[in-house]
């Protein structure tokens, strides 16, 4: 006699606001952020690694802060328990994580990238180009197999993948930070609370959050696939390729969660926008700020960089070791088109930089400066 058939219930779907509600609340238990802003972000983003293939792009997720023992590491410990086959690493090489990402899905979880990329974001190349490509979904890495005997043939393996990446402060590239959403992290005061980390209690505690999200974000994927979601305003180009898989899950989630998720990225936008992202661009808005204050067309190089040095809360004074020099200064500026001029000044030919005109500053305003930015490039 056959036996029968034993037939599992199929997980019920529970509406998507309450599902990203739980997760919310569960990840703000384990964590004192800056921003209320901070664990919806979270919530969406943790969705989006069960749908990532619904998307084109999927947004590099970075936990920053000035010192260690801010809580880089406790965000990525309860990532652990709410992402699609997360993968905790504190390191490895690209050839390692290549072949991880192509036997995946999984969702990279990196902790202590400060010793991975050394200061200034420099070091190990390999990483850092796997992790930019790995952003995008048609992304691939070329890697032959074979011998000389029967020949060799090529493997395109698939790098695309979420990754979340906590480090230092300084210490990652400009070219993985402008595809990040940063959570700038601090230090807990004496006065904030949060619960302690049990590994065995949060694993049965997310279960069933994990459970419950898993099964609402694979029900609306076909849905993700062509969405569209509004952009609140001011936010375009790269910042808006950022948000489109969260916003598009917050839709699909309904309830306050449109809302909840544009307030959260015109929030992060925001945050990401008013500080240069690099030592060109602020370069250039501390120039603008310059020439704006000397309602000037024109400036000496010596002017220029007396100022620059005096300037508070700026690195010209100690630029890599020393003080920027007119080479170093010309050396920077050259990268964005803008170079040195001779003019006049009170009678007598001068080396210097103009606004205006071939080679000038105005059109690298234009280009990597915001019209509305006010002095030093914040907003």
């Amino acid at each position: 006699m056959t036996a029968a058939l034993r037939i599992l219930p199929t997980p019920a779907v529970l509406p998507g606001h309450e599902v990203l509600d739980q997760v919310r609340d569960f990840v703000a238990r384990f964590s004192a952020f800056p921003s209320e802003h901070c664990a919806p972000m979270l919530a969406l983003w943790y969705a989006h690694t069960w749908v990532a293939d619904a998307f084109y792009t999927t947004p590099r997720l970075i936990l920053s802060s000035p010192e260690p023992g801010s809580g880089k590491t406790r965000v990525l410990e309860i990532a652990q328990h709410l992402t699609r086959e997360a993968e905790m690493t504190a390191g490895g090489s690209a050839a390692a994580l290549v072949r991880m990402v192509a036997a995946g899905p999984i969702t990279i979880l990196m902790d202590e990238v400060d010793a991975i990329f050394g200061v200034g974001g420099t070091g190990n190349e390999d990483v850092r180009q796997m992790l930019n490509l790995g952003y995008k979904r048609t992304a691939t890495i070329p890697k032959s197999k074979g011998d000389p005997a029967t020949g060799f043939t090529v493997e395109r393996l698939p790098i695309f993948a979420p990754a979340a990446l906590a480090g230092l402060a300084g210490r990652m590239p400009d070219t993985i930070t402008t595809r990040a959403i940063t959570i700038h992290l601090r230090r807990r005061r004496h006065d904030e609370r949060v619960e302690s980390y049990r590994e065995s209690k949060v694993t049965r505690a997310a279960e069933p959050i994990r459970e419950a999200l898993s099964t609402w974000a694979t029900s609306i994927g076909e849905r993700l696939v062509e969405a569209e979601p509004d952009m609140p305003p001011g936010v375009d180009d790269r910042p808006a390729e950022i948000w489109e898989p969260l916003l598009a899950i917050a839709d699909e989630a309904g309830g306050h969660w449109p809302h909840t998720a544009r307030k959260a990225c015109s929030h992060f936008v925001h945050e990401a926008t008013a500080k240069p992202v690099s030592d060109g661009v602020r370069l250039l808005a501390d120039l603008r700020a310059l020439f704006r204050a000397r309602m000037s067309d024109r400036l000496s190089t010596a002017e220029i960089l007396l100022a620059l040095h005096e300037m508070d809360d700026s690195p010209w004074f100690d630029f890599h070791g020393k003080p920027l020099n007119p080479r170093t200064l010309s050396a920077e500026l050259g990268t964005y088109g803008v170079k040195v001029k001779t003019f006049k000044h009170n009678g007598t030919p001068t080396k210097g930089y103009v606004v205006d005109g071939e080679h000038g500053l105005s059109d690298a305003w234009s280009r990597y400066l915001r019209a509305n930015d006010v002095d030093g490039g914040q907003q």
